[in-house]
């Protein structure tokens, strides 16, 4: 049903990456969402009205304020798709993140008042009345919701929607919900035990802690969050690729919303290479990558010595001695500066977000102790930085 919805409903569906392509799919989960809460909510209040059931006709008002989470999504999305304009020389793609935790804080908010109630019910339980319509009406909201929380789930990890995402636990915590009190009613049906405020209780945490996780899975983009390893090394390679590239680092990735990104990364090229040769280099890459991985890409040019046998003995010296040290410290910018008395190896060392300022100083020292016991008259000149990826890289 859902592959049937998005062929005949977008445009291009293959190309996830596509802005307007993105915003088809947003447009389709929201238009679904509020199709299938407001026919609930039709179907319980109708029969809540028919059988006089109070629980039936509140469940069905639950549905229609359900509705609002996918006119939420379905307003964010419209939004998030507006072009650049002089306020937002990015766009305006994080506001899909923005509508994301609004949702996310209406599914907090849903399992903050079951818990609320919850506890009314322990307190002082409910007189319950048993009827297998309740039941059947139940069981329908929850094939529905089930649907529509495993559609949004689809469509979302498709296009890396997280707004969408949010929009499928909303459904989810919903279905616990409404199977809570399904268990609630055949117990008290079958045992006469009224245990419905207990499992109540029990629904109610994991809604809230579901909610949680959306809250904060969307506010990460948000704050600014490390770069995906699969993406570092995407970006790495692509800028390596080229004739001319030595090697990169220092990459950094900017996100404003989903497929808006801005990059800025170090390119090393020889040093005896004309400077021109280089910066046509560069401006393909540039250009390129606009076009093959959809990115802003900023490249700084770092110019590394190539021939002189005795910088290359040098670093070789000091790559062995950090790796002896730590296998995951890495260096670039290496350059050698004579000096009267003296040699200055100067470059910058990449270390483990685990290590504190104490620690870098011990690191500090000993690897200036380690290269001068090997080479006396060689100092190193060290500047300490991290990695900006959440994760170890393939050749890295």
């Amino acid at each position: 049903m859902a592959e049937w919805l998005v062929r005949h409903f977008v445009k291009n569906y293959d190309n996830v990456e596509d802005i307007q392509v993105r915003t088809q799919y947003g447009v389709l989960s929201s238009i679904v969402g509020i199709f299938c809460n407001l026919l609930l909510f039709a179907v319980k209040l109708t029969v809540g009205a028919l059988i006089r059931s109070i629980s039936v006709m509140a469940d069905a008002f639950n549905n229609l304020s359900d509705a609002a989470s996918s006119i939420i999504s379905f307003v964010g999305v419209k939004m998030a798709e507006k072009p650049a304009d002089e306020d937002h020389p990015f766009g305006h793609g994080r506001i899909e993140y923005i509508s994301a935790f609004i949702v996310a804080f209406l599914v907090i908010q849903v399992g903050f008042s079951l818990f609320k109630s919850s506890i009314g019910k322990i307190r002082e339980p409910e007189q319950m009345v048993f009827h297998l319509v309740s039941v059947g009406i139940l069981l329908l909201s929850v094939l529905v919701k089930l649907w529509l929380g495993l559609f949004n789930r689809k469509l979302g990890k498709r296009i890396q929607s997280s707004v969408m995402l949010a929009t499928s636990a909303d459904s989810m915590g919903d279905v616990l919900t409404t199977c809570s009190t399904i268990v609630s009613l055949l117990v008290f049906g079958i045992f006469g035990w009224n245990v419905d405020g207990w499992i109540g209780l029990l629904v109610s945490v994991a809604v809230m802690l579901a909610g949680f996780n959306i809250a904060k899975d969307t506010l990460a983009p948000l704050i600014g969050e490390a770069i995906d390893p699969e993406v570092y090394q995407k970006i790495t390679e692509f800028v390596e690729s080229y004739d001319g590239i030595l090697g990169s680092h220092d990459l950094l990735v900017h996100n404003y919303g989903p497929s808006r990104s801005m990059a800025s990364i170090h390119a090393e090229v020889a040093n005896d290479v004309p400077i021109e040769q280089s910066h046509e280099i560069i401006d393909r890459i540039e250009h390129d990558a606009i076009r093959v991985l959809g990115i802003f890409l900023v490249i700084h040019m770092d110019p590394v010595e190539q021939h002189d046998e005795r910088v290359k003995e040098l670093r070789e010296l000091t790559e062995h001695v950090i790796a002896q040290l730590d296998s995951r410290l890495t260096l670039h910018d290496f350059r050698m500066v004579p000096g009267k008395e003296r040699i200055n190896l100067v470059f910058d060392l990449v270390v483990p977000r685990d290590y504190e300022a104490e620690t870098k100083e011990c690191l500090r020292n000993k690897i200036i102790e380690e290269v001068r016991k090997v080479k006396e008259n060689c100092y190193c000149v060290i500047t300490m930085e991290n990695s900006y990826c959440s994760g170890e890289v393939k050749g890295h």
